[in-house]
Parts: structure tokens; sequence; C-alpha cells
């Protein structure tokens, strides 16, 4: 009996107050849901036309959907009196111990949103990093994978890449060519330049073609260097590259002009007792 004293009691002093508490936390709560998909759905948008990547457009809407639900569910248990100064406390504390565990795999994490934010690469991109140059596969959010030439499968955490230097081969669409032929001292150099003038500067697919640039580089040992830089379009590069290789090559060898080897004179004197 004595309990239902109590309870009737506190029905009657406190009953109104509690049940005001209780549609106003209903009422926050079924309002900031709406809110909640409103704004996720509004970033998510904003995301999309200003061509955010769609890894990054996921994580980010995801990210942000989570923030605001727990706001809103602190608020409603602020407003049902629950006390959330030490839950925050608690939150936070876990959030810190996660942090330190987790240092490594965190700064992957914080690269790998940079990259997809300022995008020194994209995918199909041709890049040289941490000592290898292969094609982009895929930019996780942790890290990226990369595609060598011989097909082998790089994988790269973003920590460490974004922070070194990258070069990125396909971000303009020409790159310059470059070859170092060496004939031999001998041989005439104006006919040497000439052949390489009609067997690369020919071609179409160079940009540059009436503007080539063909200079004596160095004087070697055993060489005179000629140093030769073509403008072509990145998917002509390596054809252009290799083709034009063997084709001076052959030029030369037709003209009689010598591509020579590094030699060494050795001379042998008689010791005479």
């Amino acid at each position: 009996m004595e309990y239902l004293e109590q309870a009737k009691l506190f029905l009657v002093t406190k009953g109104a107050d509690v049940g005001l508490a209780l549609i106003k936390a209903t009422l926050i709560a079924l309002i900031g849901w709406q809110i909640v998909k409103f704004l996720s759905k509004t970033f998510g948008k904003i995301m999309e036309k200003r061509d955010f990547d769609p890894s990054l457009r996921v994580f980010l809407k995801s990210l942000v959907h989570n923030l605001l639900l727990i706001l809103l569910i602190l608020s409603t248990l602020s407003t049902l009196g629950i006390e959330i100064t030490s839950f925050i406390a608690i939150l936070g504390a876990a959030g810190l111990a996660i942090g330190l565990a987790l240092q490594g795999s965190l700064a992957n994490f914080a690269g790998g949103i940079l990259i997809l934010l300022i995008k020194p690469f994209k995918v199909g991109d041709v890049i040289e990093a941490q000592g290898v140059t292969a094609s982009v596969s895929e930019i996780q959010i942790f890290h990226t994978v990369l595609k060598s030439f011989d097909n082998k499968t790089i994988i790269v955490p973003n920590g460490i890449l974004y922070n070194d230097i990258i070069i990125n081969y396909s971000s303009e669409p020409a790159r310059k060519v470059q070859w170092i032929f060496g004939i031999g001292y001998n041989d005439d150099i104006d006919q040497a330049k000439e052949i390489i003038k009609e067997v690369i500067f020919s071609d179409e697919r160079i940009i540059d073609r009436d503007q080539p640039y063909i200079y004596v580089d160095s004087l070697g040992d055993s060489s005179v260097n000629i140093r030769v830089r073509a403008l072509v379009g990145n998917d002509d590069y390596w054809d252009v590259y290799l083709t034009k290789l063997e084709f001076v090559k052959k030029a030369f060898d037709k003209a009689g002009v010598s591509i020579p080897f590094p030699q060494r004179d050795v001379h042998v004197y008689k010791h005479v007792q």
C-alpha cells in the first residue's frame, strides 16, 4: 500500500511534468529525424553537384548523417531530463583511446580524404610515387591500388602516399618524349641530325614537328650525344618513343652513321730485367 501511495503522490505532483517532457521528447525526435534526413539528402546533392568522388560522397554523407543522429539522440535525452555530460565525457575518452590505438589508420584515413578532395590524381592516371610507376586502379579511403605495367597490383597506404612527392604523367594532355642518340666522333653531326629530323619529325603524331628540338647535348667518353625532344599526346607516348628509337637506329645503319659503345684501350708493357 505504501508503494501505491508513493506512486499516486508522484503522479499528482510530477505526472504533468513527465508527460509534458515525454511529449516534447517525442516531438523533438520525430521532427529532428525529418530534419536529419533532409540535411543528409541536401548534403548528398551538393556533393553530387560539385562532382565529388563517388566513394567520398558515400562516406561523407554517412558521416554527416550519423553525427546529426547522435546530436538528435543527445537532444532527446536532455529533454527527458537525463544528464548527458557524463555520457559525452565517456564518448570523448573512448574516442581518444580509439584514436591512439588507430593512429596509423587515421593518418591513412586523413590522406584518403585529402586525395579524394584535392584530386592530385584520378583513376586511370599514370603516376610515379613511392619508387614505382603505375596506373591508378582504385582510390579507397585508407589506401590506393596501383597496377604496374607488368600487371602487378600495388597497394599504397594513403598517409605516406599523400605526404610524398607524386608525379602525375596523365594530368596534361600531351607529354615530351625524349631520346639521346650517341654517334661517333668521326661521324657527321649535321647528317645525323638530318636523319633524326626526317625519321621523327615527319610523323603527324608529333605536335611540335615544325619546331624540332635536336641539339648536341654532351661530348661523352666515346660518343657525341644528341638530345631530341618531341611533344606528343599521352596516348601516343610509348608507341612514338619505342618505334622512333628503332627507326633511327635502322636509318643510322643504312647511312653508315655509327652508334659507338664504351671502349677502353689496354696498353701492355714488357718488363725487361
